[in-house]
């Protein structure tokens, strides 16, 4: 399971930043693919930032480049996402996931292909 915080208001105004992390307990992430996705009211989910351990690849969407970074602790099982330079369409729930890894990231975020879900933190940007 994953135990999800956000460090900053979940408000913040366009070209503030926020760092979101999740914790998870129950198993490690040394043979994981772990990721953070992002869904808004009428859309699909989508896969902002993934890692997999299986070729140690990171996959950002194109939106998010150069502005959100990934990373992970493996000895504290956390995962996190630094969200710089926010824009309004940033906002969303964010969610973040994990699988065992096999393949690449990308697979892994443009699939949605994960077992474990965190429950999702609210991020609003105002303009």
């Amino acid at each position: 399971m994953f135990s999800c915080r956000r460090l900053g208001g979940g408000l913040v105004q366009a070209g503030g930043s926020l760092r979101l992390s999740c914790a998870a307990s129950g198993f490690t992430f040394d043979d994981q693919a772990i990721g953070w996705f992002r869904q808004v009211p009428g859309k699909e989910r989508e896969g902002v930032s993934c890692i997999s351990s299986s070729d140690h690849s990171t996959y950002y969407i194109d939106s998010v480049k150069g502005r959100f970074t990934i990373s992970s602790d493996n000895a504290k099982n956390t995962v996190y996402l630094q969200m710089n330079n926010l824009k309004p369409e940033d906002t969303a729930v964010y969610y973040c996931a994990s699988v065992g890894a096999y393949f690449t990231a990308s697979y892994y975020c443009k699939s949605r292909g994960m077992n474990y879900w965190g429950k999702g933190t609210l991020v609003t940007v105002s303009s």
